[in-house]
């Protein structure tokens, strides 16, 4: 197992995991490539090539470079530190590169403007189509530093010179000392066999399997009542707030008046309310990665509201939990994360989770796919049950295009959030009257949902060069 659940389940900010996060951290990591030489620094030579320059602005892709430049780490830096450091480098057309790294020792200021960067939409790089080629020369011109970074989806970055075993994510110094996992599966048909053969769960599997990676149980389930935490904290910190999302679009928010709607119309959370609930959870966390604000990248950016909002409705309708008080709740959400990422390094290790790769498919609908798993577990559902839950999502998800209007995470994303939440919940219902007996195996429809981004058109994956980005008329 090379991904752990820490790596699918990252916190940073919005509004895009492979477009802000991933590009932030390449840069961050540049930084670090520079090292002892930093104080030589002149000059920065920054080029961005593919999806990443195509849909850029709208995402806040050129910003996260800045910030990465400046040795910012997308899990520690916050949103207002994020708009004094933007606000502080438009007015002086310098970056004080390294200056937040603590990989490096002080900083250099270097004038270097969002202009300075060459964009490259319609070069794509054989790796992936989201690339960023960052250089660093002193002052006569010797070259310092030089790499290419892929951004290849839920904030996970890969290096061209060592392409296959660089990932850059949240557990990085784990994937480098390679520990010994005790149980090894690269497809679901491998981790249903192993949960039967030793008579575990799905989510056992991959609790042992962290355990494994170096983690004490105790740190682990810390770690994810942690995320879980951070989710809520999301989605409540957009609830406080109204009027308009930035980008231009003037998107209303909605959330804030929805949940006092909903107080008042449902103040003992009738079961029959459950859909507004979990609506509204999604839009809300999405509200708040559109804006820039803190999420939870599960498994990336653009679908984190789906996640939330079906462990939401697990928290809040399962009868064992509702009854079991807040033991119960860390339990429920404990098995409910671990079985999202056991399907959600399915999804990584086989096919894709970035939008600029196989479309929306690969956020929304692995999304989906993962939370109509962990609901499955925390329903009860047996190992084939879970398998189930997962495939029926991702079926009805396949195809599904990443067209997002002036390149922003916000029309038709916010809301596709929210159907997909409604699908996992769904398909978990329906695994759950099954006895796990289905004709489309989940390894089956990851390959078919692989093959499938293949074959879409460029135009509808996160270039905003088709479907609703060119058929929607600006306002």
């Amino acid at each position: 197992m090379p991904i752990s659940v820490f790596d699918l389940f990252t916190v940073g900010i919005g509004p895009s995991s492979s477009h802000t996060v991933g590009p932030m951290r390449a840069a961050s990591r540049f930084v670090e490539l520079v090292g002892r030489r930093l104080q030589e620094v002149r000059t920065l030579e920054v080029d961005v090539y593919g999806s990443l320059a195509a849909t850029g602005k709208g995402h806040g892709t050129f910003d996260a470079i800045l910030l990465g430049l400046e040795g910012c780490d997308p899990e520690a830096v916050l949103p207002d530190e994020v708009d004094a450091r933007i606000a502080r480098m438009s007015e002086t057309g310098t970056v004080r590169f390294g200056e937040a790294s603590p990989a490096v020792e002080g900083s250099v200021e270097i004038p270097f403007t969002v202009g300075d960067m060459r964009q490259r939409p319609l070069t794509v790089l054989e790796r992936h189509t989201n690339a960023l080629e960052l250089r660093a020369r002193a002052a006569d011109g010797e070259e310092l530093a030089h790499e290419i970074y892929y951004s290849v989806g839920g904030g996970f970055v890969v290096t061209h010179s060592d392409e296959e075993r660089a990932v850059l994510g949240a557990a990085a110094e784990e994937f480098a000392r390679e520990p010994a996992t005790p149980y090894d599966f690269q497809t679901g048909a491998e981790l249903m066999e192993i949960a039967n053969r030793e008579g575990l769960e799905i989510w056992q599997v991959m609790l042992a399997n962290e355990v494994g990676a170096g983690r004490s149980e105790g740190e682990i389930r810390e770690g994810l009542l942690h995320i879980a935490q951070v989710m809520e904290e999301c989605a409540q910190n957009s609830l406080d707030r109204s009027g308009f999302l930035p980008g231009g679009l003037k998107v209303r928010r909605r959330a804030h008046d929805w949940h006092l709607r909903l107080k008042a119309e449902d103040p003992d959370r009738d079961p029959r309310f459950y859909q507004e609930w979990v609506n509204l959870i999604a839009l809300a966390v999405n509200e708040e990665n559109a804006s820039g604000g803190r999420v939870v990248t599960a498994p990336t950016n653009g679908a984190a509201g789906i996640i939330p909002a079906v462990l939401h409705y697990a928290l809040n309708y399962v009868d064992w939990v509702t009854e079991g008080g807040q033991e119960a709740r860390d339990e429920a959400t404990v098995r409910f994360l671990l079985t999202a990422g056991a399907i959600g390094v399915l999804y990584k290790e086989r096919a894709s989770i970035s939008g600029a790769e196989v479309g929306c498919q690969g956020e929304v609908g692995s999304a989906s796919s993962m939370a109509a798993g962990g609901l499955a577990q925390v329903l009860g559902g047996t190992v084939e049950q879970v398998e189930n839950a997962a495939e029926i999502a991702m079926e009805h998800n396949l195809g599904l295009t990443c067209d997002p209007i002036a390149g922003l995470v916000q029309v038709p994303c916010i809301e596709r959030n929210a159907i997909g939440a409604g699908k996992s919940i769904n398909a978990a219902k329906m695994a759950l009257w099954g006895d796990g007996r289905h004709f489309v195996s989940l390894d089956e429809v990851i390959a078919t949902m692989k093959a499938t981004g293949e074959d879409m058109s460029h135009k509808y994956k996160e270039t905003a060069m088709g479907g609703l980005a060119v058929n929607v008329v600006e306002c």
